[in-house]
């Protein structure tokens, strides 16, 4: 079978093929001619790397939005979902509500400073060899983790929806795969408007990729509810899912409960653990993935002003509510298809590891046009992600390594011009790591969710400690840099058993601990002036408040703990409350308790310590103060999680 049969049997059209190749025509020539240099006027590195300075808040949101969403999301979320139903759509819940922690507290700092990247800002809060080694760690992470595995499952997903699987060309004496080609393909399209560009480029043409990723995935999710629904539509396959999944035979079925109890499914349970994903590490991920991940947060450094950009942060909020009905609900739809085969055997194809669920229902499912349009959609996703982190890569090794250390006076002509080499270069590295690297993956947004959580608690105590108060000290940071993969790698070792959400948790309050202790240990310090007497009462009022709520968390998490010990042999989750409360991982509030109390703490040192640290910044609270709009937004949010969680526990 040649390629265009196999194409032509997948069911698609040539209607299909022609709505992708527009779109792409579409996508390239918008990005070059939004990233060509004012008439006159040559770019600026400010221009290049940080669209200068002219992102507004839609375009901060569709665009951070953009970067997210990439194949780890539609292939890997939708294959957890089909394993393990919806309560991985914490992630995506839950990041909106840290978007507005991050839009209220931690942005404004850094948009203060006009910080290119958060490197630089470790380097002028701590010191020069704290932001040289996260430099080198995140090129490292983006390269060879986020760009290969994004190309990868993306290819993965093109030629399961094409029916390519397994199929090779042949060039002169070489055998290339289909999957590589595609790779290659991918990393082509990206590459040509993101490397001449820049952000403007990436970031203005991402405002029409959201349109396409959320347009085409609901339409996805739309038909596979419909073929569910059989001829009675979309919202009886809804209700027949909703059903079938929750009553009768399947009354302990996950998959469409946001809140997993142990004993119903342990492997659903150590990838989403209960109530952790609410409370627990999953914190640790979205704080460190959407406040301190270059390609994420420099669309908000972009931004024309604070306001912009708090505003991006929340339009990107509501769109992060619309994710799950995206790419998990599918997942969903495709496993209440695969226990039921009587009445969906005459479908192309099987779903033989989880990730193949997404490819497997826009092959069956979406109709012609239709799926043209799915395929654009999840292309766009691809190839979003892919351009952002070309550019955030550029960004990374130009300002923090190339400006810093090899050419301190380069011009912005430089500047630009090593940008677009070492873009280039990092394309061509990922292309040629990215087969080596993967392969074999069944639930690929789990494998990245551990990882993640390998890393994120020492970023989460080094950044937001450096933002937030005035002691912690460079010594503390290096160490604590130090010590967070050696921990994971411990815990992972010695409680394997332990879901890797609790584990992270767990890591956090040693490394919080100890980056404590060595900072008050360190005699490298500065006297200060107290604070306003204004600011003074509002960070004692505060320090109370949190200091109150971490204890009442950590006391309450203990008492169930320490009272599973105690209960008789017939006591379960379904007739006694702390069973149940054990069943649903009640020991994340350990976590909870200490993330919130270390709050009450550096606010209690910035008000009554007169010791600070030497290269410690100036704290104003005048900038965490956010607009009436944002206020109600943050609101309507936090709002609509509420409700969703009430409707599906």
């Amino acid at each position: 079978m040649n390629f265009f049969e196999a194409v032509h049997n997948s069911g698609f059209a040539t209607v299909d093929l022609l709505i992708l190749v527009f779109y792409l025509v579409i996508l390239i020539g918008l990005g070059l001619y939004l990233g060509r240099p004012k008439k006159g006027k040559q770019k600026s590195a400010n221009d290049y790397f940080l669209a200068g300075n002219t992102l507004t808040w839609w375009a901060v949101g569709a665009s951070l939005i953009a970067a997210n969403i990439s194949a780890e999301q539609f292939i890997g979320m939708s294959g957890t979902g089909y394993r393990d139903g919806i309560a991985t759509a914490a992630y995506e819940i839950m990041a909106a509500v840290t978007l507005i922690v991050i839009g209220k507290f931690l942005l404004p700092v850094m948009l203060k400073r006009k910080i290119f990247t958060i490197p630089q800002f470790l380097r002028e809060r701590y010191n020069d060899g704290v932001g040289l080694a996260f430099s080198i760690f995140w090129l490292f992470l983006y390269v060879l983790v986020n760009l290969t595995s994004v190309a990868w499952l993306g290819a993965l997903a093109i030629e399961q929806i094409l029916g390519l699987e397994g199929m090779a060309l042949q060039i002169g004496g070489f055998t290339i795969s289909i999957r590589m080609c595609i790779i290659l393909f991918l990393f082509l399209i990206a590459g040509i408007y993101s490397i001449y560009g820049g952000l403007s480029s990436v970031a203005w043409t991402d405002v029409m990729q959201v349109v396409f990723l959320v347009g085409g995935g609901l339409i996805t999710a739309y038909f596979a509810l419909k073929a569910a629904g059989g001829d009675a539509g979309a919202f009886a396959g809804l209700s027949n899912i909703f059903t079938d999944l929750t009553t009768g035979e399947h009354i302990n079925d996950t998959h469409l409960h946001l809140v997993v109890q142990h004993s119903h499914n342990p492997s659903a349970f150590a990838n989403v653990p209960g109530i952790a994903a609410i409370v627990g590490g999953v914190w640790l991920t979205n704080l460190g993935y959407w406040g301190f991940n270059q390609y994420i947060i420099q669309k908000g450094l972009a931004a024309k002003s604070i306001d912009e950009a708090q505003k991006g942060l929340i339009f990107a909020g509501f769109l992060k509510i619309l994710i799950p009905f995206i790419v998990v609900l599918p997942g969903v739809c495709a496993y209440y298809m695969s226990i039921h085969p009587e009445l969906f055997s005459h479908l192309q194809g099987n779903i033989n590891v989880a990730d193949d669920a997404y490819p497997w229902l826009v092959r069956n499912f979406a109709p012609t046009g239709i799926k043209g349009l799915s395929f654009a959609a999840l292309t766009a996703a691809i190839i979003s992600s892919l351009a952002s982190m070309l550019n955030s890569t550029s960004t990374l090794f130009t300002m923090d390594i190339y400006k810093k250390y090899i050419k301190k006076d380069a011009s912005d002509k430089r500047l630009v011009r090593v940008g677009r080499i070492t873009a280039l270069v990092a394309l061509v590295i990922a292309i040629i790591t990215v087969k080596p690297l993967l392969g074999g993956l069944d639930q690929a947004f789990q494998y990245i969710q551990e990882y993640s959580g390998f890393i994120y608690p020492g970023i989460i105590v080094v950044f937001g400690m450096g933002l937030l108060w005035k002691r912690a000290s460079s010594k503390a940071a290096v160490w604590t840099a130090i010590a967070t993969i050696p921990l994971g790698i411990i815990f992972k070792l010695c409680l394997p058993e332990v879901a890797f959400q609790l584990r992270a948790g767990y890591i956090f309050i040693i490394l919080i601990a100890m980056f404590a202790l060595i900072t008050y240990l360190d005699n490298r310090f500065e006297k200060c002036e107290l604070p306003s007497e204004e600011d003074r009462k509002a960070m004692l009022k505060w320090s109370n408040i949190l200091g109150g709520a971490g204890i009442f968390f950590i006391v309450a998490a203990a008492i169930v703990v320490i009272a599973r010990a105690f209960l008789p042999g017939s006591a379960t989750p379904d007739n006694n409350f702390i069973a149940y409360l054990n069943d649903i991982g009640f020991q994340a509030f350990f976590f909870f308790g200490v993330l919130v109390g270390c709050n009450a703490i550096w606010l209690r040192s910035n008000a009554s310590d007169r010791k600070r640290d030497r290269k410690a910044l100036a704290v104003d609270l005048g900038l965490f103060h956010t607009s009436k709009g944002y206020n109600y937004g943050a609101l309507g949010i936090c709002v609509i999680v509420t409700v969703i969680y009430v409707l599906l526990w």
